[in-house]
């Protein structure tokens, strides 16, 4: 059987599919037909149900859920692994509301997060994740929303921090903060979908067990990041809740979907 499978060509994403997509495991008779996109594109592309699984933001997710439901493998969910609110110029956080805001994308998990921290900031321009440091150098908007490796970049450009929005979930919830998860489609076989989840905890193993080595699949999309870079945006966004949820897991997940929601509404979780 053949599954179409989207993920970013972020280092986190393209080390923990790289075995099971280049066939360094046994994947049990599934093939894939993969798509390397942003993940705000997958988040958009969820909408219409364009793949079998798929890397989303847990927004696009929630927006979803009849659609989709989270596998236990292959979520980015930890803590101190929060988006950033950065500046150019030094600015207070009582400014913020009244500030323009680059962010990575209206579905994203780091745009709701802003909405979490500042609900009054509604000045905001979706931009390309790698582009949000450049819009801020060149005053196209005064504050930006940076996620992935720019976390690891953003001082060597002289720009200054305003809030690490991760850090604000943790001290109002004391949870872990969930950042993308895998989904499949519920329309999909129950065996099929437990027989993925096993696949890509194995294929995060393998990963793990030749780790620090970074493979060539991993840093020909890594777009010439420096392999320290890669190294630690490994090491950030991969962890334990990668290999599998688990309980914390699942209640930070549930945590902000009831902050999304308002309620409880449904069913997320695989099983």
């Amino acid at each position: 059987m053949k599954l179409r499978l989207g993920f970013s060509p972020c280092p986190n994403d393209t080390f923990i599919f790289d075995a099971l997509v280049n066939h360094k495991i046994d994947t049990d008779g599934l093939e894939f037909e993969v798509y390397l996109e942003d993940v705000e594109t997958l988040n958009q592309w969820a909408i219409e149900g364009r793949l079998d699984a798929t890397k989303l933001s847990f927004p696009a997710l929630f927006r979803n859920v009849s659609q989709y439901t989270i596998l236990s493998s292959g979520s980015a969910l930890g803590k101190g692994v929060g988006p950033l609110l950065i500046s150019k110029e030094e600015v207070e956080t009582k400014e913020v509301s009244n500030l323009s805001i680059a962010i990575p994308g209206e579905n994203t998990t780091a745009n709701f997060l802003l909405s979490f921290a500042f609900p009054q900031a509604q000045n905001r321009t979706p931009t390309l994740f790698s582009s949000i440091e450049d819009s801020v150098l060149q005053g196209k908007t005064d504050l930006g929303l940076i996620i992935h490796e720019n976390r690891f970049t953003y001082q060597q450009k002289g720009l200054n921090k305003v809030l690490d929005l991760g850090a604000y979930w943790e001290s109002k919830t004391g949870l872990p903060i969930p950042l993308g998860c895998i989904a499949v489609k519920r329309s999909i076989h129950p065996v099929i979908q437990q027989k993925l989840d096993v696949l890509i905890r194995k294929s995060l193993e393998y990963a793990f067990s030749h780790y620090p080595e970074i493979s060539a699949y991993v840093e020909t999309h890594a777009q010439a990041m420096d392999k320290s870079v890669m190294r630690q945006h490994i090491d950030l966004y991969v962890n334990n809740f990668s290999l599998q949820l688990g309980e914390e897991g699942e209640a930070a997940i549930t945590q902000l979907y009831k902050v999304y929601m308002g309620q409880w509404e449904g069913k997320l979780f695989l099983g």
